[in-house]
């Protein structure tokens, strides 16, 4: 028996003028489940959400809550009807209102009576702060207070639209432990939005990959990040080398020796190969061109056979530049992608990739 999805985005297109922001989306989200919108700036990932919340209507398409039709071309449940909570990048408080106010803000009497305020201060712990106005806050603890402003009507789903984009490393790591906390306690289903990719890995349950207002693939963060469907996503959620390849029956030979491969690929091909894995040995015909140290691993670009390869260890740097080195891989079996035209020979092309290519 199939359960059916608590989120049901079904063929959503939203243009603005002859710019198209979303183009037929498509997704669902399970109940209690944590899904993350990643994507570059520009992806429609933020008028997704802005749909969802109501605070845009789709040209084309629906979206359904708990079997609730809520958005379609011809109806629009109002924002405020829709038992949806929203935490924006701005923790948008009222600065002249307390704490309490805040929380309490847009909900009824009786459930100020009902103790919703306090309620939902208790969660995000800042109960001690209920009296507080907002710039006697810290900026974490101002956008935990907007998350209790969005908790205290107990919805039924929560919105995030990139809510640590304004906190410094070290507070935004911080609360967004606290925050991945409190969800999996309260078992809200929850939408976030990033361009982190990082950010995206440790949030999500499930993460969507959008690109110019389509979602080019839905998975969870390890799956995304093993398989791939195709270069540019592979690229876009993480470090990535895309190996010029000859392919046969499940293996491909590149400039690291045979590399195991799912995809059934033959002839030109380009082999997603992970910095971590591949082993650089002392000796050989490759070059070492760079060397960043980042404390707990450092990285390599390693000039061979005519590519750049990024490579990752941990530890301190065991190789330096110009100095011969040999790569070998050591991971698991990885995807295979199709040459960019039929006789082409393949090239690496990631961004990365270029960067370290200008450098040496």
């Amino acid at each position: 028996m199939t359960t059916r999805p608590f989120v049901h985005v079904d063929g959503v297109t939203k243009r603005f003028g002859a710019a198209v922001a979303l183009d037929s989306c498509g997704l669902d989200v399970a109940e209690g489940e944590t899904l993350v919108l990643l994507g570059p700036s520009g992806c429609g990932k933020t008028t997704l959400l802005r749909i969802i919340a109501g605070l845009e209507t789709p040209d084309q398409g629906t979206i359904t809550v708990d079997g609730e039709l809520l958005s379609s071309a011809n109806r629009a449940v109002r924002p405020e009807r829709r038992r949806i909570g929203m935490v924006f990048q701005d923790a948008a408080l009222f600065g002249h209102m307390s704490v309490a106010a805040n929380v309490g803000y847009g909900l009824s009497r009786a459930d100020v009576r009902a103790g919703r305020v306090a309620e939902a201060l208790a969660m995000v712990d800042l109960s001690h702060l209920a009296h507080r106005r907002p710039h006697e806050l810290s900026g974490g603890q101002a956008q935990r207070v907007a998350l209790a402003r969005a908790l205290a009507p107990r919805p039924r789903i929560l919105l995030f639209d990139e809510p640590f984009t304004g906190l410094d490393t070290t507070l935004r790591l911080r609360v967004r432990a606290e925050i991945v906390d409190l969800l999996q306690r309260v078992g809200v289903t929850s939408i976030f939005v990033t361009h982190d990719q990082e950010e995206a890995f440790v949030l999500g349950d499930r993460i969507a990959v959008m690109r110019d207002g389509q979602i080019r693939q839905v998975g969870t963060p390890a799956a995304l990040y093993a398989r791939p469907v195709d270069p540019w996503v592979a690229e876009f959620v993480g470090e990535a080398n895309l190996l010029p390849a000859t392919s046969a029956a499940g293996s491909a030979a590149t400039v690291l020796g045979p590399v195991p491969v799912e995809t059934s690929l033959f002839g030109h091909s380009r082999v997603l190969v992970r910095p971590e894995h591949i082993r650089v040995s002392p000796g050989g015909d490759a070059m070492v061109t760079s060397v960043d140290f980042y404390g707990h691993d450092c990285s390599y670009a390693v000039r061979a056979g005519g590519c750049v390869v990024r490579v990752r260890a941990a530890g301190a740097p065991e190789v330096h530049v110009g100095d011969q080195v040999s790569l070998a891989y050591h991971g698991p079996r990885t995807t295979g992608y199709a040459a960019a035209a039929p006789g082409d020979a393949p090239r690496v092309d990631s961004p990365a990739m270029r960067l370290v290519t200008a450098r040496s």
